[in-house]
């Protein structure tokens, strides 16, 4: 019988949930960009620190809409944040953790009205707080837009980004000569080509010096095409770039941003009924998990906001799920979260490994972006100790290296203290078919605690 629920997927499989996602055949999650380059991934990364680029985010993210009297309650009691002075035109970064105070995911909620909250990023954070809503005693609506691989029909906004330290200029030709100040992670209104945008003031990438350079602009899906051209044609004089989708993921690896670590659902009795309320093809079932990084325990997977460097927008003025076990982890010990710069030398032995070794080739490394599960850990290591883990190993232009954003002893997280990641994925030969045959090796890294500028 094929199962129905998370829960009876796990079940089916052994009740082993860490062995059933290693097991998963899938690869890395494709992103649903029209083009995988535009011009060339190189150029693209390039851009976002020299000119701009204009990224079509309306394909690849979860869209889930909550309405009604008792919305902020939902939400200051899910997620750790505070919601004192939240409300209309505010955005933030939503973090969410189960009872134990572990991660289940983050995404960015907009309150496009006071009782009206929208919550865009990938399905783990939207779903935990729907189950939430669903359970409690919430006078709140909920309207799901899934990501476009699994929605039929068109979206129901669309959702441009420019980013760059020409990004202000460009989007203010396109509204015609001006635009409000918005100020960071607030929201902004004008007019692109007819329609009215909905604007909101982040950067993936900062540029030192500036306040506003990065802009994601939402609107009704109908006018997509209106106001796409009319940015690519405001950025042509700057030499914007478009983004397509092999450069596109590389930007959470510049910014620091952990965007996929296991989410904290796959055990404790706690935690059943929420297993069972979640589908069998749903994203938690599908989350296929690859790397060194191997344990059969899925809690040793888990980690904690601390870890991901979200202590800062953790708040105890409230009540929410988990407050008690995170009030307990204040003290520490963490793990701090930082860049890991492989060594180019290592590099280029493992890329010559996996073309030329024959049988004791090292796992291929992929250019730009090199995961072959939906998540990925590399164990690291301080000499024969196990130091941390490591994730999204990538390549941008503006790193000039190969760096993976690793979550390490905190004692070790000082600038140039030299580590040892451990790259291939042994034990998932023969099951995922991105793995080849391959032995695995080591790579030194180099610990980076600020971001590349």
């Amino acid at each position: 019988m094929n199962p129905t629920s998370l829960e009876q997927a796990i079940q089916q499989a052994g009740g082993n949930p860490a062995l059933m996602l290693r097991h998963l055949p899938g690869g890395s999650y494709r992103f649903p960009i029209p083009q995988e380059e535009y011009t060339n991934w190189r150029d693209e990364q390039e851009s976002w620190r020299r000119t701009a680029i204009l990224f079509d985010q309306s394909f690849h993210m979860s869209d889930v809409y909550f309405k009604g009297p008792d919305v902020k309650r939902l939400f200051s009691d899910v997620g750790v944040n505070s919601f004192a002075k939240f409300g209309k035109d505010k955005a933030k970064q939503f973090v969410a953790v189960n009872p134990q105070g572990r991660m289940i995911a983050d995404a960015i909620v907009f309150a496009f009205a006071d009782d009206e909250y929208s919550l865009v990023g990938g399905p783990a954070a939207a779903n935990w707080v729907q189950y939430q809503c669903e359970i409690g005693d919430y006078d709140v609506t909920v309207t799901r837009d899934e990501a476009s691989p699994w929605n039929p029909g068109d979206r129901l906004l669309f959702r441009l980004q420019v980013q760059g330290p020409h990004a202000l200029e460009i989007v203010k030709a396109a509204a015609g000569g001006s635009i409000p100040r918005i100020r960071f992670f607030n929201i902004g209104e004008f007019g692109i080509a007819g329609t009215t945008v909905r604007a909101l003031n982040h950067t993936m990438v900062g540029v030192p010096g500036q306040e506003m350079t990065g802009l994601e602009m939402t609107g009704p899906w109908k006018d997509h095409d209106k106001v796409y051209s009319a940015l690519v044609e405001a950025g042509r004089p700057f030499g914007m770039r478009i983004g397509g989708a092999r450069s596109y993921p590389t930007t959470s690896n510049e910014s620091g941003w952990i965007g996929l670590p296991l989410a904290a659902v796959y055990t404790g009795d706690d935690m059943k009924a929420y297993r069972e309320w979640l589908p069998a093809m749903g994203f938690e079932a599908r989350a296929s998990l690859a790397g060194s990084f191997h344990s059969e325990n899925a809690e040793d997977y888990y980690v904690t906001p601390y870890d991901l460097g979200y202590g800062r927008v953790i708040a105890f003025d409230h009540d929410f799920i988990g407050r008690e076990a995170l009030e307990n982890m204040t003290e520490g010990p963490h793990r701090r979260k930082v860049w890991l710069e492989w060594h180019d030398e290592d590099v280029a032995r493992v890329m010559a490994s996996s073309l030329f070794g024959a049988s004791g080739r090292a796992k291929h490394l992929g250019v730009p972006t090199t995961r072959f599960g939906v998540i990925h850990y590399d164990k690291v290591l301080a000499g024969d100790d196990v130091a941390g883990v490591a994730m999204d190993p990538m390549y941008t232009v503006n790193h000039g290296h190969f760096v993976s954003l690793g979550m390490i002893e905190e004692a070790m997280a000082v600038d140039g203290t030299e580590l040892t990641l451990v790259w291939g994925d042994e034990a998932s030969i023969g099951h995922k078919l991105q793995v080849e045959t391959h032995k695995e090796t080591t790579v030194r890294v180099r610990v980076r605690t600020t971001q590349q500028t």
